[in-house]
């Protein structure tokens, strides 16, 4: 079938490359000029405005937005909103909070435009090895579209599913990110204790490669784990540091709203807000108090 594709990033490339190679014709715009280049190289039709590309799309038109969330996807919108016509989709394959697309979807559907929501996993591998799809909206019009989800995930019959009503799809997405967060902590805890037992002189490498096979921890991180420790086995060069992107934050949000007790992945996003605490003001007092209830010593720097 013929999609229009809006954001050429990392995966917005690599999923308009998966398409071609399954035989659609796709539509490209990004506002770096060079990007649109690449795609039409590999055999995407571009369109240097947004105008451009829905100009270049039959009717009722399909539009996957790839761009980050929050104002980026209001603004596509906004340009997007005057130009489309009654029964045109829009799919938002980012990571929304699902909360804002809802709200999108009842504005779009003012105009009669159809939202579908995808969240979308997998990353930089996902041109190979395809996309898990998590997708929120009609049973229809998720219907109508169903050859770009079969082009995209694993294979035709698995890997993607239509998990609800519009928002579904980013709020299982959600989810799906805050475990990650409490899946990688656990790992990388498990590891940091291995790696301070300097006695018994452990292989992490080795160790990570013996886990991948019949190992009831065995995972796909895993697996990406093993690959990381075997090119950098002591880390070197690599920064205690670490980013969050938002979903782990949400998740937790919407686990308070539920009354639900997520401490494992509540823990894991606060150590990851702990790793970018430069000063370390708290840790620092935390000393000054032992100093003053117990006279015990403060390591100066």
């Amino acid at each position: 079938m013929e999609l229009g594709l809006i954001g050429l990033g990392r995966m917005g490339a690599n999923m308009t490359e998966r398409l071609l190679k399954g035989g659609h014709r796709v539509v490209v715009h990004d506002i770096d000029s060079k990007a649109i280049d690449r795609a039409v190289t590999n055999g995407a039709a571009g369109a240097a405005s947004i105008k451009d590309l829905v100009k270049e799309l039959k009717t009722p038109r399909a539009v996957w937005l790839m761009v980050p969330s929050g104002e980026p996807v209001e603004k596509t919108l906004e340009a997007l909103l005057p130009l489309l016509d009654k029964g045109d989709v829009i799919i938002d394959g980012g990571n929304s909070n699902y909360k804002d697309t809802i709200r999108r979807a009842a504005r779009l559907a003012e105009r009669s435009i159809e939202f579908v929501d995808a969240g979308t996993s997998g990353g930089i591998w996902g041109l190979t090895e395809g996309y898990c799809l998590m997708i929120g909206g009609a049973a229809a019009i998720v219907e109508r579209v169903r050859p770009v989800f079969e082009a995209l995930a694993p294979a035709k019959d698995r890997g993607w599913a239509r998990v609800g009503p519009v928002g579904a799809g980013h709020f299982v997405k959600m989810i799906h990110n805050g475990i990650e967060y409490g899946l990688m902590q656990s790992y990388a805890e498990g590891f940091a204790v291995m790696d301070k037992k300097a006695d018994f002189h452990l292989d992490l490498h080795q160790i990570a490669e013996l886990w991948r096979h019949g190992s009831v921890v065995r995972s796909w991180l895993l697996d990406l784990t093993a690959e990381a420790l075997g090119e950098n086995p002591r880390l070197e060069g690599i920064q205690p540091y670490v980013a969050d992107s938002g979903e782990g934050r949400w998740t937790i949000a919407e686990a308070i709203d539920q009354n639900v007790s997520a401490p494992v992945i509540t823990l894991s996003l606060l150590e990851r807000l702990r790793s970018r605490d430069q000063e370390a003001f708290g840790t620092k007092l935390l000393a000054l108090m032992r100093n003053k209830f117990g006279g015990h010593a403060v390591k100066k720097q």
